[in-house]
């Protein structure tokens, strides 16, 4: 038996081109996938913060913030995110909604990734906390919400409830992040392919299909 391509993802919850990319290795994947033989990839997600001091409750916009953060005026922060937003709809099918965004602190939506990740459901929870945050203007940065979110797609609330507020995956964040800075990754989203290859960027799903279907032939020698 043929061991697995492993993929190995580094993103955050507040980067948007994060959910480009993670829609378009989805997308790559599943035209591989109809491959007459397929490749079999396993995708594990790992924590990265872009802007560890946002606070929970940010005051202003997605545009204030990246204004404040980037230093650049409210015009420029404006039409970047109109930029993106066409990327996103017009690459992965996605309807960014800039204009009713709840920018946060994303730690504690990672460390319910990695609840989740031990619950079998990492990747189903990394997708609603996405599609929340980017497309339903749904806060993901206090407990309560988060909770909702994980019920959502299946998990115990007040076992998810009781991991975030006792920080119990905090340390499995730090560990992905301390991963990170071994392989020199400054900027995501980043991709690991089988431990050896590495793809920067939002890449479109033409390039995810072609290293899935290169590696898996690797694989057969």
């Amino acid at each position: 038996m043929t061991d697995p391509i492993r993929i190995d993802v580094w993103s955050d919850i507040a980067c948007p081109w994060c959910y480009i990319g993670k829609r378009n290795l989805e997308n790559g994947l599943a035209v591989a996938g109809q491959d007459d033989d397929a490749p079999q990839v396993e995708v594990v997600y790992h924590s990265f913060e872009l802007s560890p001091d946002t606070p929970v409750d940010f005051d202003g916009s997605s545009a204030d913030f990246l204004a404040q953060h980037k230093g650049i005026s409210i015009e420029q922060a404006h039409a970047m995110n109109d930029r993106v937003s066409q990327i996103a709809r017009d690459q992965a099918g996605l309807h960014y909604r800039f204009d009713i965004q709840q920018h946060t602190n994303t730690v504690k939506a990672h460390e319910l990734t990695h609840f989740a990740k031990e619950h079998g459901k990492q990747l189903e929870m990394t997708e609603r906390i996405m599609s929340a945050y980017f497309l339903e203007g749904r806060h993901v940065g206090r407990i309560d919400d988060l909770v909702a979110l994980a019920e959502e797609v299946g998990l115990d609330g007040a076992a998810a409830r009781a991991a975030l507020e006792s920080d119990a995956y905090l340390p499995a964040v730090r560990a992905d992040q301390e991963q990170a800075r071994g392989y020199g990754i400054n900027g995501v989203p980043f991709f690991v392919v089988d431990g050896k290859y590495g793809i920067s960027g939002a890449q479109p799903a033409e390039a995810f299909t072609q290293v899935a279907r290169q590696v898996w032939a690797e694989h057969q020698v």
